[in-house]
């Protein structure tokens, strides 16, 4: 029986100049360089984007279509390419090896090639492998002339199909259009997404970000889930009527389709009703927002996830009380058992409703435990390969591997 066609995001990333790099370089190092590599990037898109294969200096991945919008997409796009970025950075700072491989690594950089379409699911010497035109298709992206016409080596080239699929506004996103012919294929309309300019845009953005000593409140709340899984759930407002104590609708005006400065949600609760607008947004780090609410009036509240292990979360809950009138009135002891007895109901619903989101995540994991499993095999083959290059550097004066 022929296995069911099923429809998914097949995304493919891949170190761009590696060709180059390895004819150019010493074979041992090279090769390790790519796993230690490849292992950071892979660990920044799971459990998100599920691992199909590995293909020499690629990464074949997919997500079925109900597991990820637009938003979640370009979170994780961007969450891997700056921890790659991160990584390429400490592994150069951290080497004084003078061979080709190890000064070459700048030249470094990772693109994705991203499609939206169908592939069936088949077993080829007892590994499964997906299938299919638009498995086909995305893989011949890998191909193509970004780099000649626009000058960039990190991106991501989107098929104006994922972006429809995924409701994203090229235009609003600042999305380039592109297009790419091959044969038997025809032309393939699309978007580059300018990823080394979202890099440098990071390094320069000022942050609008509460750290402990600055809120009025800074709670932590552990979650049995990976950090990636509660950025998703927890940045989607829409989902929040699923998890989240009392609220019974929220209305979400997004940026071209995706969650980010500027995105509001009108969380509805009961009679009570509150304004979040987005003013700061790392991308599976933390998000702030302004909050508009009858008790605290305006507030800025920062939401930190960090990961504990590859199951685990912290949560970091901070406030900080913006309006004038709302700190007076804390500051005063006929009023401030009010803002006490406030602050006791909300962390107690939190608690609740992160209890109820950690039930759901488990569930949604356990859906996922066979891709989880095939990662993390991966990503230990990789880490062993990457640890001889360590071991040699260790061997050298001043050097070892980075944190």
């Amino acid at each position: 029986m022929l296995n069911p066609s099923e429809r998914a995001c097949l995304a493919i990333a891949d170190i761009s100049g590696y060709t180059s790099y390895l004819t150019g370089s010493e074979l041992d190092h090279a090769q390790d360089v790519l796993a230690d590599l490849m292992e950071t990037t892979l660990g920044a898109l799971g459990p998100i984007l599920r691992l199909n294969k590995l293909e020499g200096d690629a990464i074949f991945l997919y997500a079925p279509e109900a597991e990820i919008d637009g938003s979640t997409l370009l979170d994780t796009l961007e969450s891997a390419y700056f921890a790659f970025q991160r990584r390429l950075r400490a592994i150069r700072q951290a080497t004084t090896c003078q061979c080709t491989a190890c000064r070459t690594i700048p030249r470094l950089n990772l693109k994705f090639c991203v499609h939206h379409g169908d592939f069936v699911r088949q077993r080829i010497l007892g590994q499964e492998e997906l299938a299919g035109r638009d498995v086909i298709l995305v893989h011949r992206l890998l191909k193509n002339h970004v780099s000649e016409r626009f000058g960039l080596h990190g991106y991501a080239l989107l098929t104006a199909v994922c972006a429809q699929a995924m409701r994203l506004n090229a235009d609003r996103l600042g999305l380039r259009a592109h297009a790419e012919t091959y044969e038997h294929i025809g032309e393939i309309p699309g978007y580059v997404y300018d990823l080394q300019q979202r890099w440098q845009e990071e390094q320069d953005a000022r942050r609008v970000r509460l750290h402990p000593g600055e809120a009025d409140i800074h709670w932590t709340f552990d979650l049995a889930a990976p950090a990636a899984l509660v950025w998703e759930w927890n940045t989607d407002a829409s989902r929040r009527t699923r998890w989240a104590e009392d609220v019974v609708r929220v209305d979400v005006q997004t940026v071209g389709g995706r969650r980010g400065v500027g995105t509001t949600n009108h969380c509805v609760h009961g009679k009570d009703s509150h304004l979040e607008e987005i003013v700061d947004w790392w991308p599976m780090e933390y998000f702030s927002y302004v909050v508009r609410h009858p008790v605290t009036g305006e507030s800025l509240v920062t939401e930190v996830h960090e990961p504990l292990d590859e199951e685990h979360t912290r949560l970091h809950w901070l406030m900080r009380v913006q309006a004038p009138q709302a700190r007076a009135m804390m500051a005063d002891p006929q009023h401030r058992p009010m803002f006490e007895q406030f602050a006791r109901e909300m962390r107690e619903s939190l608690e609740r409703s992160l209890a109820r989101l950690t039930h759901i995540l488990r569930e949604v994991m356990a859906g996922r435990q066979q891709d989880v499993a095939a990662a993390a095999q991966a990503r230990h083959h990789l880490k062993e390969t990457a640890a001889h290059y360590w071991r040699q550097r260790a061997e050298g004066p001043g050097a070892g591997p980075p944190p």
